[in-house]
C-alpha cells in the first residue's frame, strides 16, 4: 500500500518489533527518496531520534544494505538479497522471463511482467528497447492498478473487499502522492471499474496513456494451473508508433498466445530444489557483541527471515523458517508477525509467504544500475588503501576503455579520463581481459592485432604475448611494467559475472619509483583482491534478476 497509509508502529500488534518496522521505514524512505538521503533527511522523513537514526543506518551498514556516506545514507547492493528471496521464490521471472525477453525482440516493442501488489501492481520483468522514447520504469516500482492495463486485469478478479480498499485509497491519496514512480493523477482518469468489468470480460485491458501522454499499452493474463493470475503479461508502446486500437489490432494475437505458452510452462514446470538461505542469526549475535547498542540485533534478525525464503522455498511454516535463519521459534514468530503486518509475509494457513511488497526495500533505484556505479565505492577504498589510483575498465575490440576511475592527490600522478582508450596487449587491464577469451577467440584477436612498440619495454611478439597471457590466466593477474609507458607499472584482476566470464577489469596504476615489482605483488594484489571480491559480491547479487550495463 502507498506511503501515505496510517503508522505502522500505533496499528502494530502487540508481539511486533518495533526497530524491525522502524528499520523497514527507513529503507522505505530510502527507496522513495531514490536511494540517497542524508541523515538529517531521514530524521524528518521518518520522525526518528537522531540517535535511531545512527543505530538503525549503522546496523543497516553493517548488514551491507547501505552505505555510510559522508553525511548521506545510501542503499547498497546487499540489500538486493532481499528482493532476490521473493523473486527466487515465485519463479516468475526465472520460467518466464526468457519468453518475455524473445516476445520483445518478435515484436519491436517493450515487454514487461507484473505482479498484483494489494491495489497496485509492481512489474518483476521488463524488457526494454533502445528507443529515444522509451519505457523507464524499474522492476520492483509500485503503480496504481487504476492507471495500468495491467492493473485493469488483476481488479477483474477483485471481491467487494478489494473494491472498497481501493476506494479508501482513493480517497485518502487523490493525487497518488503514495506512487513516487508516477506522475500525479491527472484529470479524468476513466472509470476504472468499468475497465475491469471489460477485462474480465474480454481477457485483455488497454491503458491509453493513463500514466501519462505517450503511453500505451496492451495486457493479457497468464494464468496459474488453478486458474487463478500469477502475472500479466504486456506490451508497452509509444503514440509515435502505436495508438490504443493499432496496437491491440497488431499484437493482441501475438501477445495472447504467448500468454498460453508461459502458462504451459507453468503448469509443467518441475518443482524448484531448496537452495539453502544464508542464515545470518549467529553473525548478528556475533555482531551485537562487537557494537553493543550501535547494533539493533532485533532489526538484523527480523530482516534476516526474509532470507529464508527463496528458490524451492516459497511457502515455509514457522518451524523452517526458525532453522533456516538459525533463531529461536519465538524470534521467527514475531518477526514474521511484524512482517505481516507491514505486508512484506503473508500467511496461508499455516505457512507462510513472501509478497511483491519486499520489493519496496530498495530493489527499484538499485536494480538500474551499471557495472561502474557498482564499482565505484570500491574504487574509491582500495585508492584510499593503497594511496594509489585506480580504474575499471572494459574490453572493446582489441582496446580497453576506461569506465570507472578514483585518483589520488599527489604532485606527480596518473592522471587518465573516463573513455580514454589504450591497445589491450600492452595494458594491465587488458591482459586479464584477453586471458580471460576462450582460446581460440584470444588467437583471432592476437592475429589481427597491430603489436606496436609503444616504449622499449613492450612485449611485441606474438609468441611471447601468448605465453604471458598464458601466465597471466594461471596466477588471475596481470603486473605491466612501463610498456605503455616509460615509468608507469600497473597490476590489475578481472571482474567475472555469475557465469564466470570476465566483464571488466580493474588495476592500480603507479609511477615505478614508488613501488617495486615485488612490493606491488606483496602490498597492492591482496588489496586489490579485496576490491575485486567487492565488487564481485555486489554485481552477483545485482545481476540475479536484473541486467547490469558495464557504464
Amino acid at each position: 500500500m502507498p506511503a501515505t497509509h496510517h503508522d505502522p508502529i500505533a496499528s502494530a500488534p502487540p508481539e511486533a518489533v518495533t526497530p524491525l518496522i522502524r528499520g523497514i521505514g527507513v529503507l522505505r524512505r530510502l527507496t522513495d527518496a531514490g536511494g540517497r538521503m542524508t541523515v538529517g533527511e531521514l530524521e524528518r522523513a521518518t520522525g526518528l531520534a537522531r540517535s535511531t537514526v545512527d543505530r538503525v543506518t549503522g546496523t543497516l551498514a553493517r548488514m551491507a544494505y547501505v552505505r555510510i556516506e559522508d553525511r548521506d545514507v545510501v542503499l547498497a547492493p546487499g540489500l538486493l538479497e532481499l528482493g532476490n528471496a521473493y523473486l527466487a521464490s515465485v519463479r516468475l521471472p526465472d520460467l518466464l522471463g526468457g519468453r518475455a525477453d524473445a516476445l520483445a525482440d518478435e515484436l519491436d516493442e517493450s515487454v514487461s511482467l507484473a505482479v498484483a501488489d494489494g491495489d497496485g501492481i509492481r512489474l518483476v520483468r521488463q524488457a526494454t528497447r533502445r528507443r529515444a522514447m522509451a519505457v523507464s520504469f524499474r522492476i520492483g516500482d509500485l503503480l496504481p492498478a487504476e492507471r495500468t492495463a495491467p492493473g485493469a486485469v488483476f481488479a477483474s478478479e477483485w471481491d467487494e473487499a478489494g473494491w472498497a480498499r481501493w476506494r479508501e485509497r482513493r480517497a485518502a491519496d487523490p493525487q497518488d502522492r503514495g506512487f513516487p514512480p508516477v506522475p500525479p493523477r491527472p484529470v479524468g482518469a476513466g472509470d476504472f471499474e468499468q475497465r475491469a468489468a471489460e477485462a474480465r470480460e474480454r481477457g485483455w485491458a488497454v491503458d491509453d496513456q493513463l500514466i501519462e501522454p505517450g503511453l500505451v499499452a496492451l495486457s493479457v493474463p497468464v494464468r496459474a494451473a488453478g486458474g487463478r493470475i500469477a502475472c500479466v503479461l504486456s506490451a508497452v508502446s509509444h503514440t509515435s508508433r502505436h495508438d490504443a486500437a493499432s496496437l491491440r489490432t497488431a499484437l493482441l494475437p501475438r501477445l495472447l498466445a504467448a500468454a498460453g505458452g508461459m502458462e504451459r510452462v507453468l503448469r509443467e514446470a518441475p518443482a524448484a530444489a531448496p537452495v539453502a538461505p544464508s542464515g545470518l542469526a549467529g553473525w548478528t549475535g556475533a555482531s551485537k557483541q562487537e557494537l553493543g547498542r550501535g547494533f539493533v540485533e532485533s532489526l538484523a534478525r527480523g530482516l534476516t527471515v526474509l532470507t529464508a525464503f527463496g528458490e524451492g522455498r516459497a511457502a515455509l511454516p514457522l518451524t523452517a523458517v526458525a532453522e533456516a535463519t538459525g533463531l529461536a521459534r519465538a524470534t521467527a514468530r514475531r518477526a514474521l508477525i511484524t512482517l505481516e503486518h507491514l505486508g512484506c509475509v503473508a500467511v496461508d494457513g499455516r505457512e507462510f509467504r513472501l509478497t511483491p511488497r519486499v520489493l519496496s526495500l530498495g530493489f527499484a533505484p538499485l536494480s538500474r544500475t551499471t557495472l561502474t556505479r557498482i564499482a565505484q565505492p570500491h574504487l574509491a577504498g582500495l585508492a584510499d588503501r593503497v594511496r594509489e589510483s585506480t580504474s575499471l575498465a572494459v574490453l572493446v575490440g582489441d582496446e580497453v576503455q576506461y569506465t570507472g576511475r578514483v585518483e589520488t592527490s599527489r604532485i606527480m600522478n596518473v592522471h587518465i579520463t573516463i573513455g580514454t582508450r589504450f591497445p589491450a596487449y600492452a595494458t594491465s587491464m587488458g591482459r586479464v581481459l584477453l586471458a580471460g577469451l576462450p582460446a581460440e577467440e584470444r588467437t583471432a584477436r592476437l592475429a589481427r592485432t597491430e603489436l606496436r612498440a609503444l616504449t622499449p619495454y613492450t612485449v611485441t611478439g606474438r609468441t611471447e604475448l601468448a605465453a604471458v597471457l598464458a601466465e597471466v590466466g594461471r596466477q588471475g593477474y596481470a603486473l605491466v611494467d612501463e610498456e605503455l609507458e616509460e615509468g608507469l607499472r600497473s597490476i590489475a584482476m578481472p571482474v567475472h559475472d555469475r557465469t564466470g566470464a570476465a566483464v571488466a577489469a580493474v588495476n592500480v596504476a603507479l609511477h615505478s619509483s614508488r613501488r617495486s615489482r615485488e612490493e606491488c605483488e606483496a602490498e597492492v594484489l591482496p588489496e586489490l583482491a579485496a576490491a575485486i571480491g567487492g565488487i564481485e559480491a555486489d554485481l552477483h547479487v545485482t545481476e540475479r534478476f536484473a541486467r547490469v550495463p558495464a557504464y
